[in-house]
């Protein structure tokens, strides 16, 4: 569905030290340094698939959107999309996809959110019965019946999101491009805008690009994790493969009856210990957990036991560290 085959993007940055002579100067004489945004990037995504495309600030995500989107024209290398060269057949290839950007808005600001939505049915040129088929769908699975009346100024930044990932999905597109699109919701608004993306996925196929900062998205929602650093793809594979490379340590928490003497348990490193609760970093590559446990059992009556995976934040930094970005 998605070929990106050495994608490159450079952008010329005007640059000066800070000074009143400096800015003069420069009214002139103008210094450039060149940017390279993406450096031969490719990578394939399958239809039905849902991708999280992470990586720090600067790093390209945002660019490789744009690119994808039609937004943007590489300086080398092809994009094929469903068939469609993005940036130029942008008309026909923009009616099969969706975009949603967390810090812009497609909601006209100062009109009801039903008129934004009625604008983009007539720019999508969407089939009445269409048109309603998927504004009763969305509205029920995004809790946006109350919202359609009320200008969008006037809504809450969860509620805005809610409404703008609708808006997206108003013409049926068969590829949805997510950027950063839980940024700054609560956590209950999170929940309902994950659960969506999961359903759209699975009920109707839609294919995700999902670019966020939020890790626990990234967890909830991507079969597969792409990771970008100073333009360069570092990192295609799943998470799981990732939490096999960097995820090897558990924490693990035991309660027990009174127990004032320490049991020390080869391959695990007791990080507290008090008469009643004890906490172990283990490494699984060296002792099992059900070895360890057995090992406790054996020298204090258990009462509750708390397993705790490497979040999930701590495995993409180590792999950030690996790369040195």
């Amino acid at each position: 569905m998605i070929a990106l085959q050495g994608i490159s993007k450079a952008f010329k940055v005007a640059k000066r030290t800070a000074g009143f002579r400096q800015a003069a100067k420069a009214l002139f004489v103008r210094e450039h340094a060149i940017v390279e945004a993406l450096q031969n990037i490719s990578f394939s995504i399958n239809e039905g698939e849902i991708a999280g495309y992470i990586g720090p600030n600067g790093a390209g995500k945002s660019t490789t959107i744009k690119v994808m989107s039609g937004i943007l024209v590489p300086d080398r290398g092809s994009c094929s999309i469903m068939g469609f060269t993005p940036w130029e057949e942008r008309t026909k290839y923009v009616k099969n996809i969706g975009v949603v950007f967390g810090q812009r808005s497609q909601l006209w600001w100062d009109v009801p959110v039903i008129d934004s939505f009625e604008l983009l049915r007539d720019i999508y040129k969407i089939p009445a019965s269409a048109y309603k088929s998927n504004l009763d769908l969305l509205s029920g699975a995004l809790a946006l019946e109350d919202l359609l009346q009320t200008p969008v100024r006037q809504l809450s930044l969860g509620q805005r999101m809610r409404c703008e990932i609708a808006a997206s999905l108003l013409h049926g597109p068969k590829l949805l491009f997510l950027d950063e699109p839980t940024i700054g919701l609560d956590a209950v608004s999170k929940i309902a805008v994950r659960k969506f993306i999961k359903e759209i996925n699975k009920e109707k196929g839609v294919t995700v690009i999902l670019t966020t900062h939020d890790m626990n998205d990234i967890e909830a929602l991507a079969d597969r994790i792409l990771m970008i650093g100073k333009g360069t793809l570092l990192y295609d594979g799943t998470l799981k493969e990732l939490r096999g490379r960097f995820g090897t340590h558990r924490t693990i928490t035991v309660d027990y009856r009174e127990h004032a003497v320490p049991v020390e348990i080869e391959g695990a490193t007791t990080l507290s210990w008090t008469p009643e609760r004890a906490v172990f970093n283990v490494d699984t590559e060296q002792v099992p957990i059900a070895g360890v446990i057995s090992r406790l059992s054996e020298e204090v009556e258990l009462v509750d036991v708390t397993i705790e995976s490497t979040p999930v934040e701590e495995i993409i930094v180590k792999l950030y560290k690996e790369h040195q970005i």
